[in-house]
């Protein structure tokens, strides 16, 4: 399932905030949103055709570039929406890129909208830190109960880890740590005696049992 047909699935809530990025722009569906009482920021996409009516005056000093009222001029973008939208462009000094956001929200100041998007990148990071560390392979089950107790089990697994990882010294990352343990669960082996090489080093001291020919 592509990613806008999830906005499909989603009961709005009055009030709420819906943050995306332009995978989800679908001015039909956040026509939707719109209706609801809702509200949404998103990436405008570069080929988006719109007039502006009005522009705000913005502190430059913060990165915003402009905060203006515009209306669609797409054919089928104005048919999907056909109230104003409120553009706001900003250039974030840390990267050095300039992003356009979208929101049908015209109250908050134009520096809280970008950071609405910004604070949605580290939503994005946790969700791939999620796959990247926990191992979900797949979902046992899909009900929002499921998916949810899977994942708090899976991070209360690398929680584990990471504290078996600490109080034993293992200098293997936690990364390698679960990928030794998945391949030994069975195994009647002590945790640390998984992570050390323990090389056979024989006493010189130690008796032989093998017969001296010269002696």
């Amino acid at each position: 399932m592509h990613d806008v047909n999830i906005l499909d699935h989603l009961t709005p809530e009055p009030g709420a905030f819906y943050v995306m990025d332009r995978g989800y722009v679908d001015f039909t569906r956040l026509a939707r949103l719109d209706e609801a009482g809702s509200f949404f920021v998103t990436r405008a996409k570069s080929n988006m055709k719109a007039r502006r009516r009005y522009s705000r005056p913005v502190d430059r000093s913060t990165g915003l570039i402009c905060d203006q009222t515009i209306m669609l001029t797409g054919f089928y973008t104005r048919q999907g929406f056909e109230n104003p939208l409120r553009r706001v462009k900003f250039k974030d000094a840390e990267t050095g890129k300039t992003l356009v956001f979208l929101t049908n929200n015209f109250a908050l100041p134009a520096m809280t909208i970008a950071r609405l998007y910004k604070y949605r990148w580290q939503v994005e990071l946790f969700f791939k830190w999620i796959k990247q560390h926990l191992r979900i392979k797949a979902f046992f089950g899909t009900s929002e109960n499921a998916v949810k107790t899977q994942i708090w089990s899976a991070i209360c697994v690398y929680v584990l880890v990471a504290i078996v990882k600490k109080r034993l010294a293992i200098p293997a990352s936690l990364y390698e740590i679960l990928q030794i343990l998945s391949l030994a669960l069975f195994e009647k082996t002590q945790v640390l005696g998984l992570f050390q090489d323990w090389p056979h080093q024989s006493s010189e001291n130690e008796p032989s049992n093998q017969l001296n020919l010269f002696d």
